[in-house]
């Protein structure tokens, strides 16, 4: 029997590469990438992914030209205010993560809106990474644990891997089994830093509005080929399924 990856999270990279080869300004590559985007969330469905994480726009992105930062606030705005319906109709819930204190009040209030509309939909969930940055998911998740503590919710020795974990951005959600990054780059740029731990990742050359449903199918089946052992050793593995 084939083995699904419950959770994919995805850098999506490579818009500004795409328009720049065909002599476009970073806006249309951004535009493509919409579209890209469209295409995977489909496939998804449709491949019955549980999980859905993309990374949208991290907390380094603010350090991009002022003009395609705007851009893509404004991408983020139609999106919020368009795609949702969409997403509402085909069953998807939307988490947006992240501090979303660093965007304005209408991007704001068109989250609060966007996952109150798809908050009880019980297909796909599709999370939206934006203005997230995984140092800052920890070191959030930190200041919460020594609230705790300072309240008396938690004594420092109750804080453990899984209690950690609860403080987190991710906490209603499985830790990703499958991470793919398109356009050849080989990092995770401060993705799910604390999530990753037992990740399969899958890099391809594609750019991410050339990536399709075959270039996706193509990273599931890679997965499917890996042994994922957690630490363990075959032996080990085995003996618990026994």
């Amino acid at each position: 029997m084939k083995t699904i990856p419950k959770h994919v999270a995805i850098v999506m990279d490579g818009n500004g590469r795409w328009a720049k080869k065909r002599h476009l300004p970073r806006l249309a590559g951004h535009q493509a990438g919409v579209e890209a985007i469209r295409r995977i969330v489909k496939a998804a469905v449709a491949e019955k992914i549980a999980v859905l994480s993309l990374f949208a726009f991290s907390t380094e992105n603010w350090r991009r030209p002022a003009e395609e930062v705007s851009n893509l606030m404004n991408l983020l705005l139609t999106a919020l205010q368009s795609e949702v319906k969409k997403l509402h109709k085909n069953n998807i819930c939307l988490k947006m993560i992240g501090d979303q204190q660093g965007f304005s009040k209408k991007i704001q209030e068109s989250i609060i809106k966007a996952e109150a509309l798809t908050a009880n939909n019980t297909g796909m969930k599709l999370i939206i990474a934006a203005n997230y940055g995984g140092r800052w998911d920890i070191l959030q998740a930190v200041k919460k644990c020594v609230l705790a503590v300072q309240t008396g919710h938690l004594t420092a020795d109750q804080i453990d891997e899984t209690i950690f974990s609860n403080y987190l951005a991710t906490v209603e959600f499985p830790e990703p089994d499958l991470f793919i990054r398109t356009s050849g780059e080989m990092r995770i740029s401060n993705f799910f830093l604390w999530q990753f731990a037992y990740t399969e990742f899958y890099f391809t050359e594609t750019l991410w509005p050339d990536f399709n449903e075959k270039e996706f199918l193509k990273a599931l089946t890679s997965f499917t080929q890996r042994e994922r052992r957690f630490g363990l050793t075959d032996k080990i593995k085995e003996g618990s399924r026994a």
